[in-house]
C-alpha cells in the first residue's frame, strides 16, 4: 500500500520503519523543507523515505497520522486539497477531542481511529529506538471506516499485536483514564511513572479514577471502578522507568497534550453537571506551568 506517515514524531518513526519493513511503500510529512527523510530503527539499517512530497498524498492509500492531539488541525489544514475523497484516515495519538471541530472535513473519508501500547523513544533526528512491545486497537469513526477492517491486518503485520475493536471508542476512554492518572501527577512531581506507586501518591490517584469513572459512566462508557484502578497499578508499575510524554513536555517547556486528555474529562464532566474536583485542580496547574513560560 501507499502510505504517508504525517508527523513522524516517536510513534510516527516507529510506524513508518515497520510498515516499510513490511513491504508497503511509505512517505513521510512533516514541518521540515526537505525532500528526503532518513531513519535507523533500533539497529535495522537506515531507511530513506520521500518527505513532503505533494505526489505522495495524492496516491496515498492510508494517512496514518501520528502528531499529537493539539497539531491535527493545523497537520491536516495544507494538505486536505492534495488527498484523494477515497483516502484511509488513520488517527493515532494520546487524548480524545482532537478531530471534533473537523467533522465536516472527516464526513467524505473513510476515518479509523487507533490507540497503541508500544513504546518508542526519537534519540536523535533520524533514530528511534523501539522500547516496548505492546498492543495496538483499532476501530472506525464512521460508517466509511468500518469497511475498513482489513487495516487491522495490515498493522498485525508489520508490527504485532494489531486488533480491531468494534467499539473503540470503549479502549480510547480506557486509554485516556489512564493518562489522566499517570501523566499530570509524573509531569508535576518531576518523576518516573514507577514514583507514583509510593503511597504518598494513593490518596490523588484513586480520587482521579471515581471522578473519570462517573464521568464514562455518564458517557455509557463500560467501566468497573476497581478494574480500572487495577489497570493504573499495572501500568505504573509495567512502565516504571518511564517518564510520561507529557512529563518529557513540561521538561522541555512544550505545550502539553493536557487540553486532550484531562481537559476532555473536565468539559465532558461540565456537559453532565459532575463534579470533578481532583482532575481539574491537575488541569489548572498543568495549564500554569505552560503560561509561566510565555509570561516569563
Amino acid at each position: 500500500m501507499n502510505i504517508v506517515v504525517v508527523g513522524p514524531g516517536a510513534i510516527g518513526s516507529l510506524w513508518a520503519c515497520a510498515l516499510h519493513q513490511a513491504g508497503h511503500q511509505v512517505s513521510l510529512w512533516g514541518t521540515g523543507n526537505n525532500a528526503h527523510w532518513a531513519l535507523q530503527l533500533d539497529e535495522a539499517p537506515c531507511i530513506e523515505f520521500a518527505y513532503n512530497q505533494v505526489s505522495a498524498l495524492r496516491d496515498a492509500d492510508v494517512l496514518l497520522v501520528t502528531v499529537k492531539a493539539w497539531q491535527v488541525a493545523a497537520a491536516l489544514h495544507p494538505i486536505w486539497a492534495h488527498i484523494a475523497p477515497e483516502t484511509l484516515l488513520l488517527f493515532m495519538h494520546n487524548g480524545m477531542g482532537a478531530l471534533d471541530d473537523l467533522a465536516e472535513h472527516l464526513s467524505t473519508f473513510p476515518v479509523l481511529l487507533a490507540t497503541t501500547t508500544h513504546g518508542a523513544l526519537k534519540t536523535s533526528a533520524h533514530t528511534v529506538k523501539h522500547t516496548g512491545m505492546g498492543q495496538t486497537q483499532l476501530g472506525a469513526l464512521n460508517s466509511l471506516g468500518a469497511q475498513c477492517r482489513f487495516m487491522a491486518d495490515v498493522l498485525h503485520h508489520a508490527l504485532p499485536s494489531a486488533v480491531w475493536h468494534p467499539h473503540i471508542e470503549h479502549a480510547l476512554w480506557q486509554k485516556l483514564a489512564v493518562n489522566c492518572a499517570i501523566n499530570p501527577l509524573t509531569a508535576i512531581h518531576h518523576t518516573p511513572n514507577g514514583e507514583l506507586a509510593q503511597p504518598e501518591f494513593r490518596h490523588t490517584l484513586d480520587a482521579i479514577i471515581a471522578e473519570v469513572v462517573c464521568v464514562m459512566q455518564a458517557e455509557q462508557i463500560p467501566v468497573e471502578s476497581a478494574a480500572l484502578k487495577a489497570t493504573v497499578d499495572r501500568v505504573i508499575h509495567a512502565t516504571a522507568a518511564n517518564r510520561s510524554s507529557m512529563h518529557q513536555d513540561i521538561v522541555h517547556q512544550r505545550r502539553t497534550e493536557i487540553d486532550f486528555i484531562t481537559g476532555y474529562v473536565v468539559r465532558k464532566a461540565q456537559h453532565h453537571g459532575i463534579a470533578v474536583p481532583a482532575n481539574q485542580a491537575l488541569y489548572q496547574h498543568i495549564q500554569s506551568i505552560e503560561q509561566s513560560w510565555t509570561q516569563s
